[in-house]
């Protein structure tokens, strides 16, 4: 019996890894591409205007990035501190954690282009929703639009920077979101064996309360937006509504406590109320919508995602094959890279430099380090920046370091100071 479960578990954990394998692949080349020539300086000059504008240019920018609700967390908070206003900083938070163009291939390759192109459009429009009512009803005191400085032409090669979009795509950004990935693979392939066929439609008849019951089993928790799809894709073949998927698929990636908290510091509570209410709001709305107009078996999957004898007679092309192996390893690297890495050493102090550790909280991505790095790498004085996302410590180098000015520039990005080491 349990042997059975077994062979069963490794069945739907391998058809889920191998359906969505191709797609992945796709869409990190093309997150990593977007990372490297995406000219970040030049967006803020349409973001800084407090109108309806500039909450769509912010969901324009956020629907395709690849950045979950940690990694979303320094980048608005730095496009809010560079000018951008409020609200457009509010539309940029909510649409972008919600999609990606990494998950939106996923989502395309598990629940089908429908699903994919309406979590692209409601993201985008819950975004510009909560900006625009944050530009109503939350105007930002401070009208002061900071310029951004030093916007140099990049002169590296394109060879090179082709280099750095594959290396962000396949090692900076994979590692960002492989445990997640790998979490959500897992629990969707649990899913699939523990829980019965039409499990929902017997337990669940009522479709008006799985949207609710969904919501709240998903505002506390964190998945993020590529992670998010297994899991709705198995839920939905075990008979869960549509609707109620897609609830889980927004609500999931975009809200989680550790971003509510950031947003209420920095933004402030009125504003962080209209963030929670525009996703939530245009969660429901839009589950109940998708329940209601749309086709049902235009949107819902087969229920040969879990069936054992789909799983023996379906053939594999070379390419889903070449891409699980591939997938597969770049999981077993990202493994391997977070529990073998190295930590560096210690503060030691050399001839006319000076070596500082400090502990810095709420970094949690390769995201997250690289908004420090720039940050912190910039001030006078301070010649080397490297973070140590496990221990959660910053080391620093440099010839003058005002830990001062270092607490108010990491407090700026969105992370908490927490002192010398």
């Amino acid at each position: 019996m349990l042997v059975n479960y077994l062979v069963e578990y490794g069945q739907s954990l391998f058809f889920l890894v191998k359906e969505m394998a191709p797609y992945l692949l796709l869409g990190f080349i093309i997150a990593g591409l977007l990372n490297e020539f995406l000219p970040q300086k030049s967006i803020y000059k349409f973001l800084k205007k407090k109108n309806l504008k500039s909450s769509i240019n912010a969901a324009i920018v956020g629907v395709p990035l690849p950045l979950c609700s940690c990694g979303v967390i320094p980048t608005g908070i730095s496009f809010y501190k560079s000018g951008a206003s409020k609200g457009a900083t509010t539309s940029f938070l909510i649409s972008t954690p919600q999609t990606g163009i990494d998950s939106v291939m996923a989502t395309t390759s598990l629940l089908g282009l429908p699903f994919a192109l309406i979590r692209v459009v409601v993201a985008f429009v819950s975004g510009i929703i909560g900006g625009s009512i944050t530009n109503v009803f939350d105007k930002d005191p401070n009208s002061k639009i900071a310029e951004s400085k030093n916007q140099t032409v990049s002169t590296t090669s394109t060879k090179k920077r082709v280099y750095r979009a594959f290396h962000y795509a396949f090692v900076e950004f994979f590692e960002d979101i492989a445990k997640w990935l790998v979490i959500g693979l897992l629990i969707a392939a649990l899913f699939s064996v523990v829980i019965p066929n039409n499990f929902f439609e017997q337990y669940l008849t009522n479709t008006s309360l799985d949207i609710p019951v969904i919501l709240l089993a998903s505002i506390p928790l964190y998945v993020c937006a590529t992670g998010s799809v297994p899991i709705a894709a198995v839920l939905l073949a075990k008979g869960i509504s549509p609707g109620a998927a897609f609830v889980f698929l927004m609500a999931g990636p975009a809200t989680n406590a550790g971003t509510i908290t950031v947003i209420s510091k920095y933004l402030g509570k009125k504003t962080t109320l209209i963030y929670l209410g525009s996703i939530i709001g245009t969660a429901i709305i839009t589950g109940y919508l998708i329940n209601q107009v749309f086709p049902t078996d235009l949107l819902k999957i087969p229920a040969s995602i879990t069936s054992q004898e789909h799983h023996q007679n379906r053939f594999y092309s070379i390419i889903e094959i070449i891409s699980t192996i591939f997938l597969i390893a770049l999981i077993i690297r990202a493994a391997y890279s977070k529990l073998f890495r190295k930590s560096l050493p210690k503060t030691k102090k050399e001839t006319g430099i000076m070596k500082k550790t400090i502990k810095v909280k709420g970094m949690s991505c390769n995201h997250c380090k690289s908004s420090v790095e720039k940050t912190l790498s910039g001030m006078e004085g301070i010649t080397n920046v490297d973070v140590l996302l496990q221990e959660e410590q910053v080391v620093l180098s440099g010839e003058k370091i005002n830990l001062k000015e270092v607490e108010k520039k990491i407090e700026g990005i969105g992370f908490e100071y927490a002192g010398e080491e």
